[in-house]
């Protein structure tokens, strides 16, 4: 009765060890309930942020051309869609690992007598049952494999589309701000033609002269400056569009992309979860856990069912016994026993890396809210300074306007048109400056965020 009794137990625990499954850790992090540096606004919050096309916040349909060329043509994208299509093969073929396997083969052997030799031809099935969490880790790794893969493509889109932005923002800000230097330059040409005839005529003085040939000078070397800037950005388009030769609709100077009134109605738990990083370390526990799971499976026996159907044949013939196939079938059983302990190290090895996983996806949360706290105050302190040039902007109009309406009445100079001028082209230009970082930290916001992602497929 003990006997049956033990046989018993050893059964029911071995059943129950089948089932054997490692839990997956709670990857909760506390974040904060709301954005520190959104809009003080915040209770005319708008609709969530659209990340799979967050551009189109520019209302620029050249922009938005040149977005959907290089999500067609761009290299490094292409390389990570291949690199994707190869991990899909490679989850499919690691999801047939636990599905019944045949194979036919056929071989030559000698008799134990070396009198003669057989020719066999058979088949061989086996089927590995994923008990003790065999098949769950493996599958869970998988999907890591898989995932990652996706969540490199994602990264790169998202890279690709914010540097196209930002080089697109870049180079339209370059050529405006070529406009105004070369505006500059000339009125101070103005000026110093208008200083020599003062000074021809006793009314100024040589330093007079010199202050504005010096100015003149300065403006000179500043508008050297532009060129250089839209040289790089047509030749980072160039790069991002995959074409060795520059973009001619782009050789002509453009508006500057101007930014719509958007507003943020997401918390940091809804978007943050959408930053490829994240999603990288939570993919990492993933697979970490299906490390975890197979290495305790292996402290376990496989468990399987096998069979085999072979018929072999006398190479010099047997006619007198033709021959038969002879089937056999059963369940295949491999029970580790004695391994100096090398099975449980790699428990213990697995155990501590996804310990590691773990802490690994929390620092990156932590670095994620970082990152994005800090574009949404430069975005916000960005948007603050190009509100005061507009406004500064619009002074120095108006002063324009004054000047040229004092001339007109003889109230006033050439000389104070032409100062007039120089300080409203010099308003327009910080405007230009004002208006280019509030872009370019606009698209750090939404790299900071990421894009859309689907959910994990192993839970």
């Amino acid at each position: 009765m003990s006997a049956r009794i033990a046989f018993a137990t050893a059964v029911c625990t071995l059943l129950s060890a089948c089932t054997l499954n490692t839990p997956l850790p709670d990857l909760h992090a506390d974040m904060p309930a709301q954005w520190r540096n959104a809009p003080p606004d915040a209770g005319n919050l708008g609709p969530a942020p659209d990340l799979d096309s967050w551009w189109h916040a520019f209302n620029d349909a050249q922009l938005d051309a040149l977005i959907e060329r290089a999500l067609k043509q761009n290299l490094t994208l292409r390389q990570a869609t291949l690199r994707l299509r190869g991990a899909r093969a490679l989850q499919h073929r690691s999801g047939t690992q636990f599905m019944p396997q045949l194979n036919f083969h056929t071989f030559s052997e000698p008799d134990p007598a070396a009198t003669t030799s057989y020719y066999e031809i058979g088949f061989d099935a086996q089927w590995e049952l994923g008990f003790f969490g065999r098949g769950l880790g493996n599958a869970r790794v998988a999907a890591a494999d898989l995932q990652t893969a996706e969540t490199s493509a994602t990264a790169a889109r998202v890279s690709l589309i914010a540097e196209v932005a930002r080089s697109y923002v870049d180079l339209r800000a370059a050529q405006a701000r070529r406009g105004f230097l070369d505006r500059i330059v000339k009125l101070r040409e103005q000026s110093l033609d208008l200083a020599k005839t003062r000074l021809r005529l006793r009314l100024a003085a040589q330093d007079d002269v010199d202050k504005c040939a010096g100015e003149l000078a300065q403006a000179r070397a500043d508008a050297a400056e532009p060129a250089a800037s839209i040289a790089q950005a047509q030749q980072a388009l160039d790069v991002l569009l995959a074409q060795s030769q520059p973009d001619s609709v782009l050789a002509g100077a453009g508006p500057q992309p101007t930014l719509a009134d958007v507003r943020f109605a997401q918390t940091p738990a809804d978007l943050l979860r959408t930053r490829p990083e994240i999603r990288q370390a939570e993919l990492d526990v993933l697979r970490a856990a299906g490390e975890l799971g197979i290495a305790r499976a292996d402290l376990w026996p496989k468990l399987g069912l096998g069979g085999t159907l072979i018929s072999a044949t006398r190479v010099n013939g047997d006619l007198d016994h033709p021959n038969k196939a002879i089937p056999s079938v059963g369940p295949l059983i491999d029970i580790p026993l004695f391994d100096w302990g090398a099975r449980r190290d790699m428990v213990n090895a697995r155990d501590t890396g996804l310990q590691v996983a773990v802490l690994g996806y929390r620092q990156a949360v932590l670095e994620g809210v970082a990152e994005a706290e800090s574009a949404l105050a430069q975005w916000q302190r960005d948007e603050t300074r190009a509100a005061a040039a507009r406004t500064q902007l619009a002074l120095a109009d108006n002063a324009q306007a004054r000047a040229q309406t004092l001339q007109r009445i003889g109230l006033a100079d050439k000389s104070d048109h032409a100062q007039a001028g120089i300080a409203q082209a010099q308003a327009r230009l910080q405007a230009s400056l004002a208006q280019r970082d509030a872009a370019v930290a606009f698209i750090a916001v939404y790299k900071s965020f990421g894009g859309a992602l689907p959910p994990l497929a192993m839970q």
